[in-house]
């Protein structure tokens, strides 16, 4: 058997996932770090505007998988949701800096860090996941395990592919929730601005 494939789904799938999600939030502090270093922090205030239209964008594969539009090869624009949605995310996040006295923005944020998050499962993740698990399970067949011996050997990996699956239980919600609270957030920006 292959050196990689004696390693667990854990470490080859779960471990470089959370290295992703964490590139992103490093990403955002760097960002907003050159921002307060350059004296350019009030860049930031406007960020939240190209973000948004950026996450915006991204709902193009969501509606095209939905069938709401016909335009567009799936694969392409799954690759363009993922693009658009983490610079997107990336803005917000630098937009939202560490303001702790604007809670309707923080639930904002929290509720897309969240549905990044589970995109990235979703994606990125169980799919990878699926493959790696189905490999296994040839190898070890080709091995000349039996089915009962493949079942135990990928026992673990298997309980980590079904808690995975979960993930769209949480995306759908979760992105509707942050659509309202970004919605609610952009509102009253423009009830209370400064306008004069």
């Amino acid at each position: 058997m292959a050196a990689g494939r004696s390693q667990s789904l854990l470490g080859r799938e779960v471990l470089p996932f959370c290295l992703a999600l964490f590139a992103l939030l490093g990403a955002a502090l760097l960002v907003d770090t050159l921002l307060h270093v350059a004296n350019a922090v009030w860049i930031g205030r406007y960020l939240g505007i190209p973000g948004t239209i950026l996450i915006l964008a991204s709902a193009r594969y969501s509606l095209r998988k939905r069938k709401f539009i016909k335009a567009g090869k799936p694969p392409k624009l799954l690759k363009e949701h993922e693009l658009l949605a983490w610079a997107g995310s990336l803005l917000v996040l630098v937009h939202a800096g560490i303001h702790f006295n604007a809670w309707l923005a923080w639930l904002a944020v929290a509720a897309m860090v969240i549905n990044v998050t589970s995109g990235l499962t979703g994606k990125y993740l169980l799919g990878r996941a699926q493959r790696r698990l189905a490999g296994t399970r040839v190898a070890l067949s080709d091995a000349g395990l039996s089915a009962d011996a493949i079942a135990e050997k990928t026992h673990f990996d298997s309980l980590t592919v079904n808690i995975i699956k979960q993930w769209r239980v949480i995306h759908v919600p979760i992105t509707l929730a942050f659509c309202g609270l970004a919605l609610a957030h952009i509102l009253a920006i423009f009830l209370f601005w400064g306008w004069h």
